[in-house]
């Protein structure tokens, strides 16, 4: 889809723009004089033809197209075509180009939309923005990749791009966390993104003038950043080098400096990277789930997130064999998993995959690959120029394997204590706020008499029956729930947008699908049963007192003859 140079407003270091790619054709939204900066560094002697779609003439939008037309014209010999989205906008860049940068007719090719005939090419969407610029603020309607994508450009209403909004849309929109008359106020903006997002429309943010202030905000829903392009200048070492160096700036600066809590940023920007490097049209960063036997994307370029088992693909190959797999014929390959291409319409030519280890030398993820732009297809050269890339993605998917396994219990695969506090950090803060309107459940469940079943029939038993309870508690697990191993036989679940009925209701189901099921406990089967305590969540007490709650709910269950669930 769109990939950003930047996705700050105004006055931002990067300002919003974005491009993609069609077969040989570059094509550019928006070119600020940042943007500029990174295209002149860029091969873009690759490329046939580039398009610029202007969606307005404030100078964080149009200020380094002057320049890229100078630099295409005396310097790469590529034409140039800049696309005005409507007839008074052609008229006002024509002034710009003409009169302001003095380029000559000739360096360029200036339309409006109405004579773009490509198929990527949808339409151009009229839209408010700020008085000075009323009737001359686009936004643009695209297909890429077979997908349809709406990008909002600079606007102060959703409502002219509703009607190019499906199932399946991505959409790129600009959110403000000032107010003002002229942008998209994020406090306004949230209960549009619910309902985009509940029709199957892809959100991605753009043009944010505050992003940490605004990803906070919009934390508990599913929308992302617009994926930002990190550029490295191919050349010698020490130009890679200063590029990765620029990356790691980049990724420090979101981690440390704004305050981002997004561990993933790190393989967007290596990922990003190794595409670039090797002159690859895909690129993707799979992590081993060896708890769950599955491999998934952590980041990747031009697809969502994948989750496949560990045992199929080229990906599952390259792990079980701990080589690097180099294929130019995928669709002769008989561990390519060629569905993915059937769904989308895409034809993989080329495939490598480097599988990444830790310092240890175990392998715990993988860095792929996909078509690589010259005809030759990829080959051992380009592993040696990833082998860097590869290094820091397995150290630092290391790092983040092991906080995820310092938040998850061993036995059960269940988060634990430090896991369930993390998450109140997170995805339930929103929960925590006194009359914010949420709602929110617990209980704890413990399996009655547990010690019994160690003492009768060893530990190895006690460890089967915990494994079992668990997996029953996970199988009723929804979207907004988070189920953690307390200690012990113990268990917690936390219910979002759950009542105290909801929660009751779910542990009774529990507890008589736990009552009426035969335990394999070393070998032996018996039966066991649960007591449940239930509360509603109370924001103006600790999570602490909130727990109490539930336990001593828990403790009447048990006090009264086990086996019940208790919310008195």
């Amino acid at each position: 889809m769109l990939t950003f140079f930047g996705r700050g407003s105004a006055f931002s270091d990067q300002q919003n723009s974005a491009y993609f790619e069609d077969n040989n054709d570059l094509i550019l939204i928006d070119c600020p004089m940042d943007s500029f900066d990174i295209l002149k560094k860029w091969d873009l002697t690759k490329y046939k033809h580039i398009y610029i779609l202007v969606t307005h003439t404030h100078g964080d939008h149009i200020s380094g197209i002057g320049m890229l037309v100078d630099l295409l014209y005396f310097l790469v010999h590529i034409p140039v075509t800049i696309v005005a989205p409507c007839e008074e906008v052609r008229k006002d860049l024509k002034y710009m180009l003409s009169r302001l940068e003095g380029c000559n007719d000739f360096w360029y090719e200036l339309i409006s939309c109405e004579e773009l005939k490509k198929t990527w090419f949808n339409c151009s969407i009229p839209t408010d923005h700020s008085p000075e610029l009323k009737g001359r603020c686009y936004g643009y309607n695209l297909k890429i990749q077979g997908n349809n994508v709406v990008y909002t450009g600079d606007t102060n209403t959703t409502a002219p791009y509703e009607k190019y909004l499906a199932d399946g849309t991505y959409l790129y929109i600009e959110i403000s966390a000032h107010r003002s008359n002229v942008h998209l106020y994020y406090e306004d903006l949230i209960p549009k993104l619910k309902e985009y997002l509940a029709k199957g429309v892809k959100v991605y943010l753009m043009h944010m003038d505050d992003e940490k202030k605004v990803l906070d905000k919009v934390s508990d829903i599913d929308v992302k950043p617009a994926p930002l392009v990190h550029e490295v200048v191919l050349g010698d070492n020490s130009t890679i080098l200063n590029s990765i160096l620029d990356i790691t700036d980049s990724l420090y600066k979101d981690m440390c400096m704004n305050g981002s809590d997004d561990h993933n940023l790190l393989f967007t920007y290596l990922t990003d990277l190794a595409k670039t490097i090797v002159d690859a049209d895909r690129a993707s960063f799979w992590k081993w789930d060896k708890r769950k036997r599955q491999i998934w994307t952590m980041s990747a370029t031009g697809v969502d997130k994948l989750v496949i088992s560990d045992r199929t693909g080229l990906v599952g190959k390259a792990l079980k064999y701990q080589k690097t797999i180099i294929t130019n014929d995928p669709y002769n390959d008989p561990d390519f998993n060629h569905e993915i291409d059937i769904k989308t319409g895409y034809k993989t030519k080329s495939v490598m995959v480097l599988p990444v280890a830790d310092i240890n030398g175990n392998f715990i993820g993988a860095l792929q690959l996909i078509n690589k732009k010259s005809d030759r297809g990829f080959d051992e050269g380009d592993i040696k120029k990833l082998s860097l890339a590869a290094l820091i993605c397995g150290i630092a998917l290391e790092s983040e394997t092991f906080l995820e396994d310092s938040h998850h219990d061993k036995l059960t695969g269940l988060k634990n204590r430090m896991g369930f506090y993390y998450d109140f950090g997170g995805k339930y803060k929103d929960y925590l706020i006194p009359d914010s309107g949420k709602v929110m459940s617990v209980f704890i469940g413990d399996i009655d008499k547990f010690k019994r079943v160690n003492d009768t029939y060893g530990h190895n038993a006690g460890d089967d029956v915990l494994r079992f309870a668990s997996e029953l508690l996970e199988s009723a697990c929804g979207d907004n729930d988070g189920l953690y191993r307390w200690g012990g036989e113990e268990f917690v679940m936390v219910m979002r947008d759950t009542d105290l009925d909801g929660a009751v209701k779910k542990a009774e189901a529990m507890r008589l699908k736990l009552m009426d099921s035969d335990i394999d406990a070393d070998g032996t089967i018996i039966r066991c049963t649960m007591s449940f305590g239930c509360a509603l969540f109370d924001p103006t007490k600790t999570i602490e007192e909130n727990i109490s709650a539930a336990d001593e709910r828990l403790y009447t269950a048990k006090e009264t003859g086990r086996n019940k669930v208790c919310w008195e």
